[in-house]
């Protein structure tokens, strides 16, 4: 599982370090701990690494953290953020708030209010990368058409049997002989009640599948076109291409960075 990094950022180095030390000894070291003195410092930090969580000073010289938070958005980088301040003007918390901001902690901070923000935020990260993985894998027109049940019968158990053999090589044949029709029938039905060819719908769950193991796996391209469905990676990255726009090395260099 990956290690989750969290950034605390404050020009007090004795508040700075009293927080990573606490929250390394209480997670018994469970997450990797940097930190950043200032606002500029911070966002070469998350520039050039993953940060999961930032916890930062509401208030430092030259650049606040209110600023830092304005210049992440305007990056469109988004690690959950914890404020920490000792100054509890609604102001400040409020546009925090509007900031994205999910917990505002009060200096002193006690040592369980901390550690209970920081749980928080992870769990709250975790939810946000399951949310942008299956964004960036699911087929919308694929969901929409598993979810809706208006379909004749004999289309709905086709449906179920490629979605449970898309790995295999399957015709259009084999698929209307497990559901009991001609070859012909069914792929009239598939286009009267799901507007899409048979073919189509076999490659829009193929291609789900591979987008999948692209961000999931390690696998090589060949592997991952031998597991969704296709003979060769030559014909399985042509047709990725098609329906992605760019190939399938792309796409997993393109997102790496974000789970």
């Amino acid at each position: 599982m990956e290690e989750k990094v969290i950034l605390v950022v404050d020009d007090e180095p004795r508040s700075r370090q009293g927080i990573k030390k606490t929250i390394e000894r209480v997670s018994h070291h469970q997450y990797e701990v940097i930190t950043a003195a200032n606002a500029e410092e911070a966002i070469k930090r998350i520039d050039n690494e993953k940060i999961h969580v930032l916890i930062t000073d509401i208030r430092m010289p030259e650049v606040s953290g209110l600023e830092l938070l304005r210049k992440l958005k305007e990056k469109a980088k988004d690690p959950v953020v914890i404020v920490i301040s000792a100054y509890s003007e609604f102001e400040y918390a409020h546009e925090a708030l509007e900031l994205g901001v999910v917990n505002y902690l009060l200096k002193p901070i006690a040592k369980e209010k901390l550690m209970e923000a920081i749980e928080k935020a992870i769990e709250l990260e975790n939810q946000r990368k399951k949310t942008g993985m299956f964004n960036k894998i699911v087929d919308d027109k694929l969901m929409e058409m598993q979810q809706l049940s208006k379909y004749n019968r004999a289309v709905k158990e086709a449906m179920d049997y490629i979605d449970q053999h898309y790995d295999e090589e399957l015709t259009l044949k084999e698929v209307a002989k497990q559901v009991h029709l001609n070859a012909s029938y069914l792929s009239a039905l598939f286009k009267e009640e799901l507007q899409i060819t048979f073919s189509e719908y076999l490659t829009r769950k193929r291609m789900q599948e591979a987008k999948k193991l692209l961000l999931s796996t390690d696998f090589t391209i060949a592997e991952i076109a031998e597991k969704s469905g296709y003979q060769t990676s030559k014909y399985f990255i042509r047709l990725f291409k098609q329906f992605e726009d760019m190939t399938p090395n792309a796409f997993r260099k393109h997102n790496e960075n974000d789970f």
